[in-house]
């Protein structure tokens, strides 16, 4: 397999990759900091997910010859009124597909949806030492906004996050 040239598309997810999205955020969860949930989550779990995410907050997927190898999100930064211009976004990969360019492919698109939907600020949350994701942001243009020393603990160590910000 290639990089970027591999033929991934990109489309919005339907209740079908439900299983799918929850296999790849499962090992993120067991093996990984890029999410600070300490217990991997059930099909059920993951249906509610996707029904909080509307057309305002919408998933996508990667798909690779009919399988879902990624998936991305737009969510909600915080619940207070006055942030509803501002949205966080999440990047997952399955573990199988890393490193091949199909985390530029997803956010570039999140970045599309969120301008189409007039969001004004993109938020990234990452765990601090994920370069891989620090870099991916980088290529955007994200801008680093600061660090929340220890603010997690998983793995039996504390983990920083680090924000960056995107203006639309």
């Amino acid at each position: 397999m290639g990089g970027i040239g591999m033929n991934i598309s990109i489309r919005k997810a339907v209740k079908e990759d439900i299983k799918a999205i929850a296999e790849i955020y499962n090992d993120a969860i067991s093996n990984s900091t890029a999410t600070f949930d300490l217990e991997e989550k059930t099909l059920e779990d993951r249906k509610q997910w996707f029904k909080e995410h509307d057309h305002n907050y919408p998933v996508i997927v990667a798909e690779y010859e009919g399988s879902v190898v990624g998936y991305g999100c737009l969510s909600s930064f915080r619940p207070k009124r006055a942030y509803d211009s501002t949205v966080e976004h999440s990047v997952y990969i399955h573990k199988d597909f890393r490193g091949k360019g199909i985390g530029t492919l997803i956010l570039s698109e999140l970045i599309k949806l969120a301008s189409d939907l007039k969001y004004h600020v993109m938020i990234a949350v990452i765990t601090e030492g994920n370069e891989d994701s620090i870099r991916l942001h980088k290529k955007f243009n994200f801008e680093y906004a600061g660090c929340l020393k220890e603010v997690g603990y998983k793995f039996n160590q504390w983990q920083s996050i680090l924000f960056y910000q995107l203006l639309l």
